[in-house]
């Protein structure tokens, strides 16, 4: 959710300990939970309401549809796959002993410039 790794919860911890004090400390870490787990609730409750008002028709609606990122991706991608645009995905081929898998060959008619070639220009388009 945060992508925070050990060290860095560790010294986010070392940090709060020096400046807030260790007797401070539990109670102000109980109250954080007690935030977190109130708006938890109130995203839940939001959303429950939220599929209440939109009726039987839209039960199968996926809410995670609606984030901003992930209609933008839809907008410019379509609905393929975009497993390869995940960066773990990339990181973990250029770490593989394998050889990569080619690229998909190109449709018939299609081939990439040469070098120094320029791009087809179309006049009546412009």
């Amino acid at each position: 959710m945060f992508n925070i790794g050990p060290m860095e919860l560790l010294v986010l911890a070392l940090v709060g300990l020096i400046v807030i004090g260790p007797d401070k400390l539990p109670g102000l870490a109980r109250d954080a939970a007690r935030m977190l787990r109130s708006l938890r609730e109130v995203a839940t409750g939001a959303r429950t309401q939220l599929r209440d008002e939109l009726g039987p028709e839209f039960a199968d609606l996926d809410l995670r549809s609606l984030n901003p990122r992930t209609a933008i991706q839809r907008a410019l991608l379509g609905d393929e796959d975009l497993s390869e645009l995940n960066p773990r995905n990339v990181l973990r081929d250029a770490m593989s002993d394998e050889p990569p898998t080619p690229p998909p060959a190109q449709p018939p008619g299609q081939r990439p410039l040469g070098r120094g070639e320029k791009a087809p220009f179309d006049e009546d388009a412009t």
